[in-house]
C-alpha cells in the first residue's frame, strides 16, 4: 500500500515537474518576443517602408549601441552618429575630388610625356604639328580612354577600401529580367530625351549673352583608329568603369543612412564629372535612374546595361548626317522609343517608387552633408571648372 502511494506520489511530482519546464519555456518564449519587439532593427533603424532592405548596411556600424533592448534611434543624430555619418560623407567627397583631380591632371601629365617621347623621337617636327598629330589622331582618345578606366576602377575599389564596404555588394543581383531590362532601357530613352531639350533651352539662353555651354570634343580623333577608339569606350569602358565608381562606390557610401541621399548625391556627382551643362543635366537626370533601379536590383548590373543601350544609341547616331533620311529615320524611331519610354517610367515608378526620406533620415541627409569638407570641397572645384569651361567658350 505504502508502495503504491510512493509510486503515485512520485509520479504527481514528475508531472508537476514537467508543467514547471513547460511554463517556464512559455514565459522564456514570451520574454524574447517581448524582448526582441522592443529592439530596433539595425537593418531598418527607421521603420521605412519604401527603402531597399537588401540594400541597407548593419546601422550598428554607425550607431554601435543600437542593438540594445529597447534602445531607438534619437530623432536628431547625437554627435557620435553625426561624426560617423559625416565620416562616410568625408569619404564619398574626396573620392569625388580624387575623380576629378585625378582624371584632369593624369591626362595633361601624359600628354605632355607623349608629346616629349614625339619630338625627341621626330626633333625635326614642329611643336605645332606634334600637337595636331596627337588631337587628330587616336592619342588623345587613347590617353583620356586609359586615364579614366585607371581613374574610375581604382577610385571604386579605393572609396569602398576606405569606407570598409565588400565589393561584393555589387553584383547582389536580385529580381532582375531581360523584362526588366527593356525597361529600364525604354525609361532610359525618355530621360536622355527629356535631358537633351534641356539643355537645348539652357543653350539658348546663354547663346544670347555669346556664351556656350557646349563644350564639343568633335575635331579629337578624326582618324579611323581614333573614331573605333571612342566607339569602344564610350559604349562599353565608359558605361561599366562609371558605374563601378558612381553607384558601385559613392552611392553605396552616401546611402548609409538615408537610401534617396544617396541617389541623388552620386547623381550630382556623376553630373558634375561630365564638367559641361548638358551632359551634366542627363548624367544626373540618368543618374538618380541609375541609382533607382540599381538599388531595386542590388547590384550595378541593370545601370550598366541601360548605360550601354544609351551610349550605343547616341554614338551610332552622331556617324549620321545631319539632315539624311538616315538621321531623319533614327530620330523619329528614337522619338517613338521615348514615348514607350515615358510609359515604361510610369509603370516602373508606380509599382516601385523612390524611397522617402523619413523626417529623421533628412536630418541625416543634406543637414550633415553641408558640413562635410570632402563634399564641400568636391562641389565647389568641380562647379568652378564647369564656370570657368563656359566663360572661356564662346557660342
Amino acid at each position: 500500500m505504502e508502495i503504491n502511494e510512493t509510486q503515485t506520489y512520485n509520479a504527481e511530482f514528475a508531472a508537476l515537474n514537467h508543467e514547471i519546464y513547460r511554463l517556464n519555456k512559455l514565459l522564456d518564449a514570451k520574454e524574447k518576443e517581448i524582448t526582441e519587439s522592443g529592439r530596433t532593427d539595425p537593418y531598418d533603424p527607421f521603420r521605412n517602408p519604401t527603402e531597399f532592405r537588401w540594400y541597407r548596411d548593419d546601422y550598428a556600424e554607425i550607431l554601435p549601441w543600437i542593438t540594445m533592448p529597447e534602445f531607438a534611434v534619437p530623432f536628431e543624430p547625437v554627435k557620435v552618429e553625426k561624426q560617423t555619418i559625416r565620416k562616410y560623407y568625408n569619404i564619398g567627397g574626396f573620392m569625388a575630388l580624387y575623380h576629378f583631380f585625378g582624371s584632369n591632371i593624369l591626362v595633361i601629365l601624359l600628354m605632355y610625356a607623349i608629346k616629349g617621347i614625339l619630338t625627341v623621337m621626330n626633333p625635326k617636327a614642329a611643336s605645332g604639328a606634334v600637337s595636331h598629330y596627337m588631337e587628330k589622331g587616336a592619342s588623345f582618345v587613347a590617353l583620356n580612354m586609359i586615364v579614366f578606366i585607371i581613374i574610375n576602377v581604382s577610385g571604386a575599389f579605393l572609396a569602398l577600401k576606405w569606407a570598409k564596404i565588400k565589393p561584393s555588394h555589387m553584383i547582389n543581383t536580385r529580381d532582375y529580367s531581360f523584362a526588366a531590362a527593356l525597361q529600364h532601357c525604354f525609361a532610359g530613352l525618355f530621360i536622355w530625351a527629356v535631358a537633351v531639350y534641356s539643355a537645348l533651352g539652357i543653350e539658348n539662353i546663354f547663346s544670347k549673352y555669346d556664351y556656350s555651354t557646349i563644350i564639343s570634343d568633335s575635331d579629337y580623333g578624326t582618324t579611323g583608329l581614333g573614331i573605333a577608339i571612342m566607339a569602344i569606350y564610350s559604349c562599353l569602358i565608359a558605361p561599366v568603369t562609371e558605374e563601378l565608381f558612381f553607384r558601385g562606390a559613392l552611392m553605396k557610401i552616401f546611402s548609409k543612412s538615408n537610401q534617396r541621399f544617396g541617389i541623388f548625391a552620386s547623381a550630382v556627382f556623376f553630373g558634375f564629372a561630365h564638367e559641361n551643362i548638358p551632359q551634366f543635366i542627363l548624367a544626373f537626370l540618368v543618374g538618380i535612374f541609375f541609382g533607382h533601379i540599381d538599388m531595386k536590383h542590388n547590384s550595378i548590373l541593370p545601370s550598366v546595361v541601360v548605360h550601354i543601350f544609351l551610349n550605343t544609341l547616341v554614338t551610332l547616331t552622331s556617324y549620321l548626317d545631319e539632315g539624311s533620311p538616315e538621321m531623319t529615320g533614327a530620330s523619329l524611331l528614337m522619338l517613338l522609343g521615348a514615348v514607350i519610354g515615358l510609359f515604361m517610367l510610369i509603370s516602373f515608378r508606380k509599382g516601385c517608387p523612390l524611397p522617402v526620406s523619413t523626417p529623421a533620415q533628412s536630418r541625416r541627409g543634406v543637414a550633415i552633408a553641408k558640413t562635410s569638407v570632402g563634399i564641400i570641397l568636391a562641389l565647389v572645384f568641380q562647379l568652378l571648372y564647369m564656370l570657368l569651361l563656359i566663360l572661356t567658350t564662346k557660342s
